[in-house]
């Protein structure tokens, strides 16, 4: 078989200086990419957690880097960044809207009581990401646990069975224990077994002597019904505790897919086929075995090498049908169909594993080759790295590349044929370890309880000169808080590798620590078992862009249109903006041709809420109000699922005891409230009226309260009003006192209406529809109306319209008037890190911190350095200190370092 070199090559550095291109297919490609690029740029966003779990009580501190797609650039399109914490219910517990600046910006989240423990996530994205799908979006799964008002572990074991086809038999074995490790024996358990949130089982039992409970459910549905949780709840003495434990699969069935390099097998064309196993819980499984053909005759023989892959060289024969036989760890087999064998076609190939040169070979099939044309063209993040265009003369076709004309970062390979049809495609991932080297030092090796440490930093570039940057720094206490660096979610992981390819990445960090030759291949099958995300050639070159229908935001505006009941725009009308509750704001301005207004740059924190006023050109109010909203984004199913914690309380065991222990040592010396939500205990409350109100008293504090109930068959309020409450009248639509109408003093005075914290006039009463008042607090009295001085001197009407808890933000009830509390920008609070210098930084209370230090913006000077200092805690052993950051061209560095406490 002859080969031959692909002598026509060109590269972008050639593009770059202005080369012409003729070749209309190859300039389509590059047209197309460019187009892409330049109107759909991405970005990536990453996000430093200061520590790997947490427990409630604790604050979550995290940085977030929002970078181009392109370069991993810091960004400058959007400039608002949001970070969401989110349940295994997927609901989002916790939201914060962040001002990104130069692409950096930080915050956190405080853990309540409020909260169970369990498996949550933090999601992270812009709005301009909404048009590219959740799959780009951060999405790290992190464990909360809870030492404080949790009284019970418990320890689960699954065990599979099948009974039929389609009917597998599950068990769950759960050990019970109180904290100090003693048996929860002889106590009723109560269960509910859940799969997909549909109750498949329920039941009760006693646990053993020695804590065991034993549940036992089938699942008749495995295809539909794949995960779920079992909620138990044990009976004490004196309390009921209950306990969700996590269901991540009902077999151990194991899925085996096989990857040909390019895509198919073709017959007569040699190739590499990749694997990857992975069982019914996402996590992947050992697996070693043969192939052979239709006449059993075995061809290759394989085995993982690293989470579930490997691979294996096969020459495909026309008519053949392949079959893999698999052995599993447990001695059982199962046999799995090869892809079919195509009778023609090609095979491309990349071999990455040389030092310096990529050799990229490509096949076809004899009945192909025949003055057949085809174009090789590498991408990297839409910008075209290589293009290569031949013809064949023979069925092989070999090209060694440099492997320095291309970035650090995973490469995409795609054949193309004379008409641009995608034939073939390859991604490896490319490594010049040409990231930032960070080094940490501190003063000393080995310090004391509470000594204060000073640690400095410097940072280079792969050539050896300082390197300006943006940086992130968590200290913690690594005895109390032990983590495996190869699963963590770093900025080299994410950025170069997870944004970038389909599906869940199990221990994404393996491949950027300890970097060998063995990690090297390892790598190289990810690339093979793994899909490109960020697009499809075949939308590109069809023009098959994606809808945007979200903008990049750079500031908060509040906009709408003004309209009259007969839907026409009002054109030159006031609209006005008030802050009713938080910051101070008010600013009017007019609408245009068109009926609509807009109030840009504007910036207030998260508990601001506005009140939003319309007029038309004369000044009447009859004007419908419309706000511009985006839809919330709604919340998917995790990728990360294989993540997820079945036995949360075992695996931070440790970390939890410490928890403990620092919450009483707080309690015992009066530093914390000890008001903690008791998950074991139900309380049933009762609801409580006006819950929105923005009663300066406090919410129910009145002389009356009239509830909507009361005004379910009323036709207008001042009719319903007339009679309702003592000593309060109606006359021509207002709402009066009698003691102010026969006053002697003061004379008519109505009473002063305020609907959802805005002051309104007296004769609005009855432009407020009676179904949309959740309630109206009556204000009469001195001491309730005193509050609002010369306002409340006829006395107060409170009413508070209906708010429904998925709608919070926005409520139009009246013509020309409607409330608006939107997203503001959160306050990050400030890391507290005590002074032992300073006497009274209470020395007698012990120091448990588990985060001992945490800055998230540090950045180094011209030389490339900068210093911290810190104090220690009391906690003894190994402290860990992790470095995490960027610098102006996107390169990319982490660095652990280690010291001691005495």
């Amino acid at each position: 078989m002859k080969t031959r070199l692909l002598f026509l090559s060109l590269f972008l550095a050639v593009i770059a200086f202005g080369f012409a291109v003729d070749d209309e297919p190859v300039k389509k490609i590059l047209t197309q990419l460019d187009k892409y690029r330049a109107e759909y740029p991405q970005e990536k966003v990453h996000i430093h957690l200061d520590k790997p779990y947490y427990a409630i009580g604790d604050n979550i501190w995290f940085k977030a880097y929002v970078v181009n797609a392109e370069k991993n650039q810091l960004s400058n399109l959007s400039k608002i960044l949001y970070v969401e914490l989110i349940n295994e219910k997927d609901s989002v517990k916790q939201s914060v809207m962040l001002d990104v600046k130069a692409g950096l910006a930080w915050g956190d989240f405080t853990l309540t009581d409020s909260l169970r423990e369990g498996n949550y996530r933090i999601r992270a994205y812009t709005t301009w990401m909404r048009n590219f799908g959740n799959e780009y979006y951060f999405d790290k799964t992190i464990s909360i646990g809870n030492s404080v008002s949790n009284n019970i572990y418990t320890d689960a074991n699954y065990t599979f069975s099948k009974i039929g086809a389609n009917n597998h038999k599950v068990v769950a074995d759960i050990k019970y224990t109180y904290l100090d490790g003693i048996p929860v024996s002889k106590k009723e358990v109560t269960y509910d077994v859940q799969l997909n949130f549909r109750s498949v089982a329920k039941g009760k039992g006693t646990t053993d002597s020695i804590g065991n409970f034993k549940i036992t459910f089938n699942n008749n549905q495995p295809f539909i019904l794949k995960s779920g949780k079992i909620l138990t709840i044990i009976k004490l003495e004196e309390s009921m505790v209950s306990k969700i434990i996590p269901i991540k699969a009902t077999s151990n069935d194991v899925d085996v897919k096989f990857f040909p390099e390019s895509g198919d097998l073709v017959a007569g064309l040699r190739s590499k086929v990749a694997f990857k196993a992975v069982g019914a819980d996402g996590l992947s499984i050992p697996i070693s075995g043969f192939i052979s053909d239709n006449s059993a005759a075995k061809v290759s023989e394989f085995e993982t090498e690293h989470a579930g892959m490997g691979s294996f060289a096969l020459f495909p024969e026309a008519g053949k049908v392949y079959t893999a036989h698999v052995k599993f760890e447990d001695g059982s087999e199962k046999t799995y169909p090869l892809p079919r064998v195509l009778p023609q076609g090609y095979v491309l190939s990349v071999n990455n594993l040389g030092p310096d040169k990529l050799i990229v070979k490509v096949q076809a099939s004899q009945s192909v080759v025949s003055d057949s044309e085809v174009t090789l063209v590498a991408q990297s993040n839409g910008n075209t790295i290589y293009i290569s265009k031949s013809k064949f003369d023979s069925r092989t076709l070999l090209a060694e590349v440099p492997k320095t004309r291309f970035p650090t970062g995973i490469i995409q390979f795609t054949l193309f044929s004379q008409q641009n049809e995608p034939l073939a495609e390859r991604l490896i991932f490319m490594n010049h370890s040409d990231n930032l080297n960070l080094t940490l030092k501190s003063d000393k090796v080995v310090y004391s309880k509470r000594e204060k440490v000073k640690i400095n930093i410097d940072v280079k570039d792969h050539t050896g000169k300082p390197a300006v940057g943006s940086f992130s720094l968590a200290v913690t206490d690594e005895s109390k808080t032990p983590y495996d660096e190869n699963k963590e979610t770093t900025i080299l992981s994410n950025l170069l590798l997870t944004s970038d390819l389909k599906g869940y990445i199990e221990q994404p960090n393996y491949y950027f620590s300890g970097i060998n030759d063995a990690k090297i291949k390892h790598l190289d099958n990810l690339m093979l078992t793994q899909g490109w995300r960020r697009f499809t050639w075949r939308n590109i070159l069809a023009n098959n862009f994606p809808n945007l229908s979200f903008q990049p935001e750079s500031t908060v505006q509040i906009s709408g249109s003004v309209r009259t009941i007969t839907e026409k725009p009002v054109v030159g009308g006031k609209v006005t903006l008030l802050s009713s509750e938080g910051e101070v704001f008010m600013m009017d301005t007019l609408t245009d041709k068109s009926g609509r207004f807009n109030f840009p740059n504007l910036y207030f924190n998260d508990s601001t809420k506005f009140v939003i006023q319309a007029r038309n050109a004369k000044g009447k109010k009859n004007v419908v109000i419309e706000l511009d909203r985006t839809s919330p984004q709604l919340v998917t199913r995790s990728k990360n699922e294989a993540e997820i914690d079945v036995n949360i309380n075992k695996t931070l065991d440790v970390y939890l005891k410490n928890s403990r222990n620092q919450f009483d040592n707080l309690v015992k010396n009066g530093l914390r409230n000890r008001s903690i939500m008791l998950a074991e205990v139900k309380i049933v409350e009762k609801k409580k009226l006006a819950k929105n109100s923005s009663n300066l008293n406090g919410a129910g504090n009145a002389d009356n309260i009239i509830t909507s109930e009361q005004l379910r068959s009323c036709l207008s309020l001042t009719q319903c009003l007339q009679g309702m409450v003592s000593g309060l009248v109606i006359q021509n639509g207002i709402a009066y006192l009698t003691r102010s109408m026969y006053s002697s003093f003061s004379g008519l005075v109505p009473m002063q209406l305020i609907i959802d914290g805005m002051y309104v006039d007296a004769n609005f009463l009855d432009n407020i529809n009676p179904i949309d008042v959740d309630a109206i607090e009556v204000l009469k009295s001195g001491g309730n109306t005193a509050i609002y001085g010369i306002r409340g001197g006829g006395g107060v009407l409170i009413i508070t319209t209906k708010r429904g808890e998925r709608n919070l933000n926005y409520s139009r009830y009246a013509s020309g008037i409607a409330s608006y509390n939107p997203k503001g920008y959160y306050k990050t609070r400030q890391f507290y890190s005590p002074n032992y210098a300073n006497p009274k930084e209470q020395p007698e209370v012990k120091d448990l911190r588990t985060t001992i230090y945490w800055n998230p913006n540090i950045i180094t000077d011209s030389l490339g350095k900068a210093s911290v200092e810190f104090y220690n805690a009391d906690g003894t052993g190994s402290y860990r200190a992790i470095i995490e950051g960027l610098n102006a061209d996107g390169k990319l560095g982490r660095y652990i370092y280690k010291y001691t406490v005495e």
